[in-house]
């Protein structure tokens, strides 16, 4: 019998949103148990909570059932970058579906609630924006990113199955272009990108013409909406989009990157990658009205934070 504690399982809970999270669950005084692969997460983001008596860390893929008891799931395991992902596209795929048949076969034995960290490219490159949840997107489901795209939106139609036919309880996120500390400095993404380019005085890469959208939400502010996700009341189920709604061009974001690191790296325009989006922008009007929740993180304080990681002085 388990006490009263609440027991949490955190799914990729070594990688950058999922160490994060542990953080908080921890210190919200919940028992903590992080399972990851270890493909992107990395040891050094968990090492400071090894000693905490309430973590436990079990190297685990999600492809495989897991036997464990907890009352709470956060299914976060998957490669999240176009590199990563891409890396082994068969295996991304089966991450989101296979991994998400057994978290959820799982939260059905335990009877417990689970978060699915879906995301905003199941709306591929969108004719309409901002994205509203109700718009079924525009994905093309035979280029390199549809391993990631389509297995994420297969793992949502798994999560709204499996509560509908089992009863299971469960919540969606998709989750918008997060950045800060602890983000894999060769993930590809343009914020890491962007500053490790900047302070070491290389040419900035920006693939296209630099005036693509994206909306940077800082991952202090993600974690809060999951985790009013995870408590909300049954009802709220989702799909809710957690995200930033204030829209970027790329090219400004290198801007304002060169300024706030002073560097003196020039902008260096390559072609423009296979269905990259030209926009991404959550309308986030259904999380404000169910979990009252809106970012809060400016976006050049989320930014010194993470230059201040990327170059040693946080």
């Amino acid at each position: 019998m388990r006490g009263a504690r609440t027991r949490v399982l955190v799914t990729g809970g070594a990688g950058f949103l999922g160490s994060h999270l542990c953080e908080r669950l921890l210190a919200r005084g919940y028992s903590v148990l992080c399972v990851d692969n270890f493909f992107t997460g990395s040891k050094d983001n968990i090492a400071h909570m090894l000693a905490d008596p309430q973590f436990e860390v079990m190297r685990h893929d999600i492809t495989f059932p897991l036997y464990v008891e907890v009352d709470q799931i956060y299914n976060l395991a998957c490669p999240a970058s176009p590199v990563h992902y891409q890396h082994d596209p068969v295996q991304t795929t089966k991450t989101s579906v296979i991994g998400a048949i057994n978290m959820l076969g799982l939260a059905k034995r335990v009877k417990g609630r689970i978060l699915q960290a879906s995301t905003s490219e199941v709306y591929g490159d969108p004719q309409v924006t901002p994205q509203p949840e109700d718009y079924v997107g525009a994905v093309n489901v035979l280029g390199p990113r549809a391993c990631y795209d389509e297995g994420k939106r297969c793992a949502e139609t798994l999560f709204f199955n499996y509560h509908r036919q089992n009863g299971v309880s469960i919540k969606v996120a998709r989750i918008f272009n997060t950045y800060g500390p602890r983000m894999h400095p060769n993930d590809g993404r343009v914020v890491s990108n962007f500053i490790n380019q900047a302070l070491r005085g290389e040419p900035i890469t920006i693939f296209g013409d630099g005036r693509q959208t994206r909306s940077f939400c800082y991952v202090d502010d993600l974690i809060d909406g999951l985790m009013r996700l995870m408590d909300s009341d049954a009802s709220v189920i989702g799909p809710l989009n957690i995200g930033n709604p204030e829209e970027v061009t790329i090219r400004a974001l290198a801007e304002t990157v060169v300024a706030m690191t002073g560097s003196r790296s020039d902008l260096v325009f390559q072609p423009a990658l296979e269905d990259d989006p030209m926009q991404r922008c959550p309308d986030i009007r259904q999380v404000r009205a169910a979990l009252d929740w809106e970012p809060t993180v400016p976006l050049r304080e989320g930014l010194a934070r993470t230059i201040a990681y990327f170059s040693g002085d946080a």
